[in-house]
């Protein structure tokens, strides 16, 4: 198999056929690892648009290439393009990002927020139909550009729990969730769910709206890998949780067990996607990250199926 291979093993509630899939939503590392950023396109146009648009496409690659990646994300349409045309689509999954249920509101709007929620519902789903019509229909564009794959990146959740209720998580949040994913998932897409914190209490309502995989099953917030896979990883692909707080701040002898345990609790059986519990952030400790790639190179790999060795 090759890195697209396995991780669509690995959505597919699939072992692979040698070592657990990779992939960051974001990996922000770019100078530490390689000494050079993505170009910012803003401003740009014409021939030099073009040519940044390329270089920019061949870091997605480069990247791909030297961390072992199984997926290349990004929700631009002109990236996606540019990285079918350089054959990136043969050998990893490319990736957009298409949400448009209602996450936590920021620190400015919240209170106003949750009086709507109670004084003006109907006028909220309203709002979030058209917001997740326009999440189907950015999800249709990047489809048409050459991704394969969606995430959604709505946060729901704070480390003690959701932001709402599991009642008005039922209410707000898990139709829209299930006619987003219908439709992303009609249209051809392989989709993945990230909401960091403490999902348990609305877990069953995040598998019910039927995500090839959830991320990042958060450390931070107390979810046990182990036991998220017990109840529900003969539904849904799990992605994620090396805890990204021990990656920066934990001993060394810390970050290495919580790895290997990721790596014991979430590899069994397949369905599982190897990662951080976030995104490889800036700040981190890039020896902490390479820790953890050389890690899965090592006891990130799968015995052979009585099958493959045939």
């Amino acid at each position: 198999m090759n890195p697209k291979e396995r991780v669509i093993a690995a959505l597919e509630l699939k072992q692979p056929d040698d070592i657990v899939p990779t992939f960051e939503l974001e990996f922000q590392l770019t100078e530490e690892f390689f000494g050079k950023s993505f170009r910012n396109l803003r401003d740009l146009s014409g021939k030099e648009l073009d040519k940044a648009i390329g270089e920019n496409a061949e870091f997605y690659l480069e990247i791909a290439e030297t961390l072992d990646y199984s997926i290349i994300r990004t929700g631009d349409t002109r990236l996606l393009r540019k990285l079918v045309e350089l054959g990136a689509d043969r050998e990893y999954l490319l990736c957009g990002e298409a949400d448009g249920t209602m996450g936590i509101p920021n620190g400015e709007t919240m209170v106003d927020q949750a009086i709507r929620l109670f004084e003006k519902a109907d006028e909220v789903k309203r709002d979030l139909d058209s917001s997740v019509d326009r999440g189907i229909e950015s999800g249709k564009a990047q489809l048409e550009a050459g991704a394969e794959c969606l995430t959604l990146c709505a946060d729901y959740c704070f480390n003690y729990g959701p932001f709402l209720s599991p009642a008005m998580f039922s209410e707000f949040v898990t139709p829209y969730l299930h006619r987003l994913i219908e439709a992303h998932r009609k249209n051809g897409a392989y989709v993945i769910k990230h909401t960091d914190g403490n999902i348990m209490p609305i877990l069953d309502q995040l598998v019910s709206c039927r995500p090839h995989a959830l991320h990042s099953i958060d450390p931070q917030a107390k979810v046990d890998l182990a036991e998220v896979k017990r109840q529900v990883g003969n539904e849904v692909c799990l992605a994620g949780n090396v805890n990204c707080g021990l990656l920066q701040t934990g001993t060394d002898e810390q970050v290495e067990a919580d790895i290997l345990r990721s790596l014991r609790d979430g590899m069994p059986g397949g369905g599982y996607i190897f990662c951080t519990s976030n995104v490889a952030f800036k700040g981190m400790p890039p020896q902490r990250y390479s820790l953890m790639l050389d890690l899965r190179k090592k006891f990130g790999r799968y015995a052979p199926s009585p099958t493959s060795a045939q």
